[in-house]
């Protein structure tokens, strides 16, 4: 029986998923690092400092590390975030309800904890979650199911009690690959590709979500 639900943040949570993508053009420039919205694909899935490493390696720049250009990129989608971020509709309502419901609630993003520790609280959802968990705690990033389980084991749960709410095809890749139940919300852009026919259920929107989805 499903008695807990972890989501995924960025896209999910939080309408911070197309910012990510200003905040990485506006530091790769002023750092003379040749980066363009096409060379993206090449990071999919990546944590930042994987992707500043990945830049390092294949589009090598002079001046300051990877690690120090993937903190400023940081520090600028934080920023951005509070200015231009929103929590999606549906969410507090989905929060409220399964908190009301007794189920254990995690956050499981591959976002740095930094960064989710501080987006949640501006936003001011932090205390729905009974465990909040970054990707730099395990060893690989989504679609590796590492995060998720980490998540699902600091709340006492099994993957077959697991239910996971993602918005991206790696997401839901890695909670399928922890033998989890996944539902996912894709942007309007992406709804259609049919990769997403591997997850349990397909929403439009959070403000679809139900108990009856869960159970």
């Amino acid at each position: 029986m499903i008695n807990t639900v972890l989501f995924d943040m960025d896209g999910l949570l939080l309408d911070t998923e197309p910012l990510w993508g200003e905040s990485m053009l506006r530091i790769a420039g002023k750092h003379r690092i040749p980066i363009t919205p096409e060379r993206f694909k090449e990071t999919t899935g990546l944590r930042i400092y994987e992707v500043t490493d990945y830049w390092a390696v294949k589009y090598p720049w002079e001046g300051q590390t990877a690690s120090f250009v993937a903190d400023e990129i940081l520090d600028d989608i934080i920023e951005l975030s509070k200015q231009r971020g929103r929590v999606m509709p549906g969410i507090e309502k989905a929060l409220e309800l399964l908190k009301a419901n007794n189920y254990k609630i995690g956050l499981a993003s591959s976002s740095p904890m930094r960064m989710i520790q501080a987006l949640t609280d501006y936003f001011g959802i932090s205390h729905y979650f009974d465990c909040i968990t970054s990707a730099d705690s395990v060893e690989l990033g989504k679609p590796h199911p590492g995060v998720f389980l980490h998540c699902a084991k600091e709340l006492g749960s099994t993957p077959l009690q697991c239910a996971v709410l993602e918005d991206s095809v790696n997401g839901m890749i890695a909670g399928k690959s922890a033998r989890m139940k996944t539902i996912v919300v894709p942007d309007a852009a992406h709804y259609n590709d049919p990769r997403f026919a591997i997850a349990d259920v397909k929403l439009h929107s959070m403000e679809e979500f139900t108990l009856d989805l869960v159970k």
